[in-house]
């Protein structure tokens, strides 16, 4: 099996800045393939970042500019920083391991934009 394990969630206020982790361990020896998604009350699990097995990034509108994703394979860690955030950006982030066998989540982490 797989863990992952989310960090780095926080307070900031609006224009700040924050860095997730997210750490895996277990069946692993490398990350390849891995995502971000974010989910505030109400709404539903949002795609906010992808990284393929390539190093190829992705990010929908909502976020373009402002997230960037990022690895570590040596750590087997996946980092999202997030620069400019806004109030509409407060969610509990998940990092998400797709696998030919299991899709993996994290627990995940709150962020919570406000002044």
């Amino acid at each position: 099996q797989v863990q992952l394990v989310e960090s780095g969630g926080g307070l900031v206020q609006p224009g700040g800045s924050l860095r997730l982790s997210c750490a895996a361990s277990g069946s692993i020896f490398s990350i390849s393939a891995m995502r971000w998604y974010r989910q505030a009350p109400g709404n539903q699990r949002e795609f906010v970042a992808g990284i393929t097995s390539g190093g190829n990034t992705i990010s929908p509108a909502s976020v373009k500019g402002r997230f960037a994703i990022a690895r570590d394979n040596a750590k087997n860690t996946v980092y999202l920083q997030m620069n400019s955030l806004k109030p509409e950006d407060t969610a509990v982030y998940y990092c998400n391991l797709p696998t030919p066998g299991a899709d993996y989540w994290g627990q995940g982490t709150q962020v919570t934009v406000s002044s």
